[in-house]
């Protein structure tokens, strides 16, 4: 009798993470290079569920391991990232770089390295070209320092100092360095790290020149759409309803089933 009990709760469990993500997707919608979270069910073990079980599994926090090929929220619930690139809004900055295909930057950080599409670079005191949280931005050859005066970034990822454009023109100056864009390789899955950054569970693959398209003095907007985020907030509350009414009719069910 109890299996019921655990379904609805399982179900609603479900619900609590799904409102979680598509919160966090409105949160992000003006971010630069955000990829969104999809949830995504899974089939309900063919095993009997135990409530205690289910209770106890509610009040675990979702697993933080990255070596899974999608993360694993509840038993039957999947978060997987979607791939899909934004649009591309003008900002007419020089250190502003998209990516207007496929591919991300390859950023430094404490823990390692890790990636982004987030393209709003600056320049830190060591005059190091960084990332909007101060991480170093990783060329071919390492750490890219781009000089005085707004750099020139080409298609390719070339970048050019404005004194060597200066002195030589566009076509006669020899590129400093390049930027270094990567792709996941084979099955390989990215999930958010927090201020902007990805990581990935498998192993990442440089792309060749002819398919890197950047794009100096432009950001690539979120994939999220509002419209599309709210009407899942809306199905998702009203299906946390409804499983609500089962339990509530159910343990009243039972109620009465004692009583007499």
């Amino acid at each position: 009798m109890q299996e019921i009990l655990a379904l609805a709760l399982q179900s609603m469990q479900t619900d609590m993470q799904r409102l979680d993500k598509i919160g966090t997707n409105l949160a992000n919608a003006l971010t630069p290079g955000y990829q969104r979270d999809v949830a995504s069910a899974r089939p309900l073990a063919s095993t009997r569920l135990a409530f205690a079980t289910m209770v106890g599994a509610g009040e675990q926090q979702p697993t933080t391991d990255v070596s899974a090929s999608a993360r694993a929220l509840t038993p039957g619930l999947l978060i997987q990232t979607d791939p899909r690139p934004g649009t591309l809004r003008s900002t007419g900055q020089s250190l502003d770089v998209a990516i207007a295909g496929a591919g991300f930057f390859e950023v430094s950080t404490p823990e390692g390295l890790a990636y982004t599409r987030q393209g709003n670079f600056r320049l830190d005191g060591q005059g190091r070209l960084v990332t909007a949280s101060g991480h170093p931005v990783m060329g071919k050859g390492g750490e890219i320092y781009p000089g005085m005066g707004a750099p020139q970034i080409d298609g390719l990822g070339n970048v050019l100092s404005a004194e060597a454009v200066a002195l030589g023109g566009t076509r006669a100056a020899m590129p400093m360095a390049q930027l270094k864009i990567v792709q996941p390789e084979g099955q390989a899955r990215m999930e958010h790290a927090g201020d902007g950054l990805m990581r990935t569970d498998g192993a990442m693959t440089l792309l060749s020149d002819a398919d890197v398209q950047l794009r100096q003095g432009f950001l690539e907007n979120s994939n999220v759409s509002s419209m599309q985020e709210m009407v899942q907030l809306v199905q998702t509350m009203r299906h946390f309803e409804s499983m609500q009414k089962v339990a509530l009719g159910y343990d009243e069910m039972t109620g009465q089933a004692i009583r007499k």
